[in-house]
């Protein structure tokens, strides 16, 4: 409890004081969980690296392809569509993007758990989340801070991402 004391004459300077010093102790007393949180996110030249370096990739093993980096949020930061790559590859890479990102795993990962846990093969009707590899997730420690997805090269897609993290490995901490 904090006691205001007033005397004659000084009856504004220790107003102004007594209401200082009760703010100053309710911030005292905030709880833990008031914080703020604090986090990294992807910046869009680390994003663009990794696109950049997946789409050259897949390109020189004679790929096609299409690569997207989603933030924490699933909002797409880069989306790369390489020359001659089909239609459907930039809506499969989003989405593989997304699903690497909200389930913090691989979507080859994912797959895997569809044939262990019948809900994995369920949350597959769930907007933007697909069932293809291709899609991995982006981290810093154990912190997943994106998705990368890139789709066009059957079998390798997950491989050409892979080149494109590994290329801004050192920005990842």
């Amino acid at each position: 409890m904090i006691r205001c004391c007033v005397k004659p004459g000084v009856i504004m300077k220790s107003t102004v004081l007594c209401v200082a010093a009760i703010a100053f102790s309710g911030t005292l007393s905030l709880p833990a969980s008031a914080q703020l949180i604090e986090r990294k996110e992807i910046s869009y030249a680390v994003a663009k690296t990794i696109a950049e370096q997946a789409l050259e990739d897949c390109k020189a093993k004679g790929y096609a392809v299409s690569a997207v980096v989603v933030d924490r949020g699933g909002n797409t930061v880069v989306a790369l569509r390489g020359d001659n790559a089909g239609a459907h590859t930039m809506e499969n890479a989003r989405r593989k993007a997304y699903t690497a990102m909200t389930f913090k795993m691989t979507t080859q990962e994912f797959i895997k758990e569809m044939a262990t846990r019948p809900v994995r093969r369920e949350q597959t009707t769930l907007p933007n989340v697909i069932a293809i590899d291709g899609g991995v997730p982006v981290k810093v420690g154990n912190d997943v801070i994106a998705g990368v997805g890139l789709s066009g090269s059957p079998g390798v897609d997950e491989v050409c991402v892979m080149a494109g993290i590994d290329k801004v490995k050192d920005q990842l901490r």
